[in-house]
């Protein structure tokens, strides 16, 4: 009887250890899953950081839109964090989020590579999923970058006004340094100077706090200094804050014959490009809306455990006043209705998207 209890006991003393090592091991298990996106994973009440460069205007207010309300579909939340165009700010914040444990995921808008990488690193290593948009950070492993085709849009608008001005004339270009998507701007505007050597830059300007203002103010101060008809031919916006500070000048002073060609568009700046007494005739974009939703996709998508996507480029549209109604206001929503390929760079992957409602729908 006591051999046949001690053999008991040792079995038992196996089956707890066996249990106790399949426990560890599932545990060990569900840990790799949150650090590689597990599809086991829950993807409903994840808590989202949007971590800004700065949020000015009409275009960023509908991205972040496009971002909650993304978020929002997928039964999560998102905490918008604004660096007021401060880059140190903008790294201690996602340092904050990182090191708080608080957030399952973090998306970043108009970072920098100089400032983010180490913060952004450091998320990598605590398996926090990063999407960023218009950050230039392609050299960080783990991130997935989201841009639009900057050179295009700067492309798009500058071979029309050279079109427009028959290849000559005197032109202001309203541009800033230091953001990605403006240096990729540039690249365009120097083959433009290039090929189109009649075209003389007489002014250059801009900057990134107060946009609108001061593109105003300091565009109402070129008007004076040149103040005939024919000195200035058009001006080049490669913002639309910056199209629309310089709008607002050239309309006060009632220089109709400068046209303005911009970059981006909101709801905003269509009513602008639609009015008959604007100057603001053109601009390439992609829908605000839409990027804060492709954005969001493939965060969860790495949520869900695709990380193969490192990097996403969305195309742009070409919008003219030509183009547009004459008796109705049009807005992003509806202007796929006039523009072709308007709101089609949300498609994405397909067949990754449609897996990834059926997983969030099913939870």
């Amino acid at each position: 009887m006591k051999k046949s209890s001690k053999l008991a006991s040792l079995l038992t003393l196996m089956v707890v250890l066996v249990l106790a090592l399949s426990a560890c091991g599932n545990g060990a298990a569900s840990n790799d899953g949150a650090a590689t996106g597990s599809s086991d994973q829950p993807l409903k009440g994840k808590n989202i950081a949007l971590i800004m460069r700065l949020n000015n205007g009409t275009f960023s207010a509908q991205y972040v839109d496009g971002v909650k309300n993304q978020v929002a579909k997928y039964g999560g939340t998102v905490t918008v964090i604004t660096a007021d165009n401060d880059l140190s700010k903008m790294a201690s914040a996602l340092d904050a989020a990182v090191n708080q444990g608080e957030f399952d995921g973090i998306l970043l808008d108009h970072g920098d590579a100089g400032a983010l990488t180490m913060g952004v690193q450091k998320a990598v290593q605590a398996n926090i999923p990063i999407v960023a948009f218009d950050s230039a950070l392609d050299g960080v492993q783990g991130v997935t970058n989201l841009a639009q085709n900057d050179q295009k849009m700067a492309e798009l608008t500058l071979d029309q006004l050279a079109k427009d001005a028959n290849g000559k004339g005197n032109i202001v270009k309203i541009w800033v340094a230091g953001f990605p998507p403006m240096e990729s701007r540039q690249i365009s505007y120097k083959a433009f100077q290039a090929k189109y050597p009649d075209i003389k830059e007489i002014a250059a300007f801009g900057t990134a706090d107060n946009a609108q203002l001061d593109a105003q103010t300091q565009m109402e101060a070129i008007l004076k200094q040149y103040p005939n008809k024919g000195d200035i031919t058009a001006v080049w916006a490669a913002w639309d804050e910056f199209a629309k500070g310089a709008t607002n000048a050239i309309k006060q002073a009632g220089r109709d014959e400068i046209k303005v060609y911009g970059i981006d568009l909101s709801d905003e700046d269509l009513n602008l490009i639609q009015d008959k007494n604007s100057p603001w005739i053109v601009s390439a974009a992609v829908d605000p809306t839409t990027i804060g939703r492709v954005q969001v996709r493939y965060l969860y998508q790495k949520f869900a455990g695709n990380t193969k996507d490192e990097k996403v480029e969305l195309e742009p549209v070409y919008v003219q006043r030509d183009d547009l109604p004459k008796d109705k206001k049009v807005t992003t929503a509806d202007l796929n209705e006039y523009v072709k390929g308007w709101g089609e760079s949300d498609q994405g992957n397909t067949d990754q998207l449609k897996a990834l409602e059926k997983s969030v729908a099913g939870q």
